[in-house]
């Protein structure tokens, strides 16, 4: 590993699939090198700060009480949070437009670090959610 970063590590065992940690590995890293080209700061620092705006405080989670479902706004633990904001991260890299995987990893997280984009939207999208729910929240356990 490049920076031996455990939360990198964990973002290229996501990203990868079938197994191939090599190419994950060649994904992250030419993600990586077009980061630093574009915003000409540390891509670890780029990488670390749009994690950190992908990532959900609440969610919404179904509740069968009473013969009925609700959806109950809940705290996100901060490994749960890491893992949706990676997981969508990767979802919608892989729906970008971009010719190959590394630029389209990049875009998104780019994007993400400048706070615009489908995974920003996404977790404005379950806030939102959640907020429109709060009257559940004493459903919550």
């Amino acid at each position: 590993p490049k920076f031996g970063d455990k939360r990198l590590s964990r973002f290229i065992n996501t990203v990868m699939k079938s197994g191939k940690r090599s190419l994950a590995e060649k994904i992250v890293y030419g993600a990586f090198d077009i980061l630093e080209e574009k915003t000409k700061k540390q891509p670890l620092e780029v990488f670390n700060q749009a994690v950190e705006n992908a990532r959900p405080l609440i969610k919404v989670v179904s509740r069968r009480i009473g013969g009925s479902n609700y959806q109950v706004p809940t705290e996100v633990s901060s490994k749960d949070a890491q893992a949706l904001a990676f997981r969508w991260l990767i979802d919608f890299a892989r729906k970008r437009s971009e010719k190959t995987m590394v630029e389209r990893l990049a875009g998104e997280l780019l994007s993400a670090y400048n706070k615009d984009g489908a995974t920003i939207k996404k977790r404005e999208d379950v806030h939102k959610m959640a907020e429109a729910n709060k009257a559940f929240a004493h459903f919550r356990f």
